[in-house]
């Protein structure tokens, strides 16, 4: 079972980084992009949680917690 919510986790998180992604290219980032020199604050959320749900899931693929 941890494994399935392992896969489940890491497919998130890949695609909350690829969704993420687009919208840091998007006209409207990469307008506010020049002016402020960072990138929008819902682009970056989108990349630290598909980061944390991606690690999660490696965790929960690779060292699952045996259960008693």
């Amino acid at each position: 079972m941890q494994k399935i919510i392992g896969i489940i986790s890491l497919v998130i998180g890949v695609l909350l980084l690829v969704w993420g992604h687009s919208i840091a290219q998007s006209v409207d980032s990469q307008v506010k992009q020049i002016f402020t020199g960072s990138p929008t604050d819902r682009a970056t959320y989108y990349y630290i949680a598909g980061t944390v749900l991606g690690l999660f899931g490696l965790f929960q693929i690779f060292w699952p917690k045996k259960l008693k």
